[in-house]
């Protein structure tokens, strides 16, 4: 294989003795050792004529390799090469007599080799993998020999001032919030059994803007009581200086996070003010569907193991495919989705649903690869499947849409799972199925333990804030007289209209030009008819909720944006609880594959790594800048400036 690493370019034939027309040369000086020679001492060729070899580590190289290329391998891999051997062998002279150069193919790198190393390191290298693999080192000599890699204490320093630098900027973005924060804890356990909890930050900033942020990734010691949780949590809390601005704690319903959440009420309802938790939807929602699955799951096996072999193997894809064209059961995107995902779960149920026979006869055809497993689903098994998928569909649609939300708020998400409690109890009062009703027993039992973790007058206020959801779309049990009063005295304590410079029915005065004036009278003109047009409120939140919702795609953020000016004190509290996450993980992360990267970060990264590695990154993706000591590292300009000092030693 050619091994040349840059093309080379059209050069002068050399040749020795005679020249081309057989007369001989003209004599010349004594001249110094011809280097093309000395290079060429070191290789030899191949019989057929079409290779050379170093005579130190057998690498080959084209016959059409320049001689640079050559004497650049014997610099780099090889030093001292001109010491070696008889050092006292002179070199024959040459005559040399230069042919005009004749047009070549420009032999170019060969990158199969590159490949070739780099599959061995992927084979054999370590989950996460390190800068100490010798074999991924060697695949960058390939590219250039000179190449140094940082000991693994190098890397290890670099990276923890890495994730202090970046640190400081997620505090200093911080301290310019002027609203309350929520935050939304997430825990896991590592390959090294060791327990992490991550706590993540959400807030809407004055110009109602979401931010997400990644605070910290603490280890928390076994057994991981409450109070470690607390203990965590409050250390996170303070080294932001976000512990008076908390308003809520959306937890993973394990009872520990649930005593550390109830404490830490505890001590904020000490100092008056305001703090509630809740559970995460989501992973009820996902816990739900799991109970909901656990009848077929000895038939989701099955059907897993063909999407795998179908995806491995492009003679079986091919196959199916045809099939599926030949009995008209749609298409498919392929690779399939093999996750373990509720979604991967649902596509995988849907294979046999809306394709049944291109999956048997697949398996028929390619009988030597799944006889052994015996994957050909009976009548009994693919009725159940088709039976649970009519059932689980809603359930689909559901999580498809809170995992595509831009603001998955709380009224939203309960919104959501009000409607997955009425699903599971028409299902209870209305199936045949002995299997399916019992599912949904243990369904409505979950169902049942998030509302009464989840329905209090704080999620009330979160959810009728939602100009989408409001009064008439929030969950019947949480719909009442007493909560919509402990939210008016709510309002009224923790929002009075002195604290605002705009009074509660919308006028007031303004610092502005003669020529604005016109405008903002005419303005206070248009909003008081508008406002005589309404029923009578007696404040803000009245008149807000005197209105009807609006429609679910509606961009709540731009709405309050527009229409903070006619509520101004009521938009400050929808800017605290529209910020409340309703789930604490990212929907898509739980409910698809997009969550597969994260979970393998969380039990590969070792405890070195684990908190700077899972910062760093999610920082980054929320817009920080990768910072060293301060200063931003540009990984564009560096790939750049690399790109042309490679261009200018090619020219």
């Amino acid at each position: 294989m050619d091994m040349a690493l840059v093309p080379s370019v059209a050069t002068a034939d050399v040749s020795l003795g005679l020249s081309e027309k057989g007369n001989a040369g003209p004599s010349l000086k004594p001249r110094k050792k011809s280097m093309t020679s000395l290079y060429l001492k070191f290789f030899e060729t191949s019989p057929d004529g079409k290779s050379r070899r170093c005579k130190f580590c057998k690498q080959s190289y084209s016959i059409t390799t320049a001689t640079g290329n050559l004497g650049r391998h014997l610099s780099h891999r090889h030093p001292g090469y001109d010491r070696i051997g008889d050092a006292g062998q002179q070199v024959q002279q040459a005559v040399v007599t230069y042919k005009k150069p004749q047009p070549q193919a420009k032999p170019s790198t060969d990158l199969d080799h590159l490949n070739w190393l780099l599959l061995k390191w992927l084979t054999g290298t370590s989950v996460p993998p390190t800068f100490e693999d010798e074999v991924l080192l060697n695949s960058f000599r390939f590219l250039n020999p000179s190449v140094r890699i940082w000991p693994k204490e190098k890397v290890q320093a670099v990276t923890l001032e890495v994730f202090k630098s970046m640190r400081e900027d997620v505090k200093a973005s911080l301290q310019n919030v002027n609203s309350k924060v929520s935050v939304a804890l997430d825990f896991w356990t590592s390959y090294e059994q060791i327990f992490y909890m991550s706590v993540k930050c959400q807030w809407i900033d004055d110009h109602w803007s979401l931010h997400k942020v990644l605070l910290d990734v603490c280890h928390i010691p076994y057994p991981c009581t409450g109070s470690d949780i607390l203990t965590a949590i409050t250390k996170v809390l303070t080294m932001f200086n976000i512990d008076r601005k908390i308003l809520c704690c959306t937890n993973d319903n394990s009872p520990q996070a649930v005593q550390a959440c109830h404490a830490l009420k505890e001590e904020l309802d000490a100092h008056s003010l305001p703090f509630f938790y809740i559970p995460c939807a989501a992973r009820t929602l996902n816990l739900i569907i799991e109970d909901g699955l656990r009848t077929p799951k000895p038939i989701l096996s099955k059907i897993r193991e063909f999407v795998l072999e179908v995806n491995s193997c492009p003679d079986i894809a091919e196959d199916f495919k045809q099939l599926m064209a030949l009995y008209q059961e749609g298409s498919w995107k392929f690779p399939l989705d093999s996750s373990t995902s509720w979604s991967g779960d649902y596509a995988m149920l849907d294979i046999v649903r809306k394709a049944p026979n291109a999956m048997d006869n697949t398996i028929k055809k390619h009988e030597e690869t799944f006889s052994s497993r015996n994957l050909l689903l009976s009548t009994t098994e693919k009725s159940v499947v088709n039976i649970l998928l009519s059932y689980l569909e809603p359930f689909h649609k559901i999580t498809t849409n809170i995992s595509t939300s831009k603001v998955p708020t709380v009224g939203l998400v309960l919104f959501f799972m009000d409607h997955v409690f009425e699903l599971i109890s028409s299902c209870r009062d209305s199936c045949r199925q002995e299997w399916l009703k019992s599912v949904a027993d243990d369904m409505a039992k979950r169902a049942r333990s998030f509302c009464t973790q989840a329905y209090n007058f704080f999620t009330f206020m979160a959810a009728i804030l939602d100009p989408r959801i409001k009064k008439e779309l929030i969950p019947e049990n949480l719909n009442s007289e007493k909560n919509l009063e402990e939210a008016r005295s709510y309002f009224t304590r923790y929002y009075p209209s002195n604290q605002f410079p705009i009074m509660a029915n919308g006028f007031g005065t303004q610092d502005t030009t003669d020529e604005e004036n016109v405008v903002s009278f005419a303005e206070e003109i248009a909003r008081k008819r508008r406002r005589a047009s309404m029923s009578t409120a007696a404040d803000e939140l009245s008149q807000f909720l005197s209105e009807p919702p609006l429609p679910i795609a509606t961009d709540i953020l731009d709405w309050w944006k527009v229409n903070s000016t006619r509520y101004p004190r009521l938009s400050v509290m929808a800017r605290d609880y529209l910020a409340v996450q309703g789930t604490s993980v990212e929907p898509d992360q739980l409910f698809t594959s997009k969550g597969d990267d994260v979970h393998k970060k969380q039990f590969c990264l070792p405890y070195s790594s684990m908190q700077s590695f899972m910062c760093i990154n999610s920082w980054v993706q929320s817009g920080y800048k990768f910072k060293f000591r301060m200063t931003e590292i540009n990984f564009e300009k560096l790939v750049e400036s690399s790109a042309a000092s490679i261009d200018g030693v090619k020219s």
